[in-house]
């Protein structure tokens, strides 16, 4: 299946037009994390950044597979 990997904070979003195919919903999860590990490697750490946004992953119909908070992830 495809997802898609949007970053939201209020009325902001950094949307993911590409996506990625990952196998199952465990996967998604995965990549998602990997995903917040690579933003946190990025910022180097900076929490006060990403506090408010959330990494969303959604199918290809646009529903919410599940969602993190980047102020818990990158802790």
């Amino acid at each position: 299946m495809r997802c898609y990997f949007h970053l939201v904070h209020d009325h902001d979003e950094v949307i993911d037009d590409e996506g990625i195919e990952v196998s199952d919903f465990e996967d998604a999860k995965a990549q998602a994390m990997m995903a917040v590990t690579e933003l946190q490697r990025e910022t180097r750490g900076i929490v006060e950044d990403w506090s408010g946004w959330e990494l969303n992953v959604v199918n290809a119909e646009g529903y919410l597979l599940w969602s993190v908070p980047l102020s818990l992830a990158l802790h």
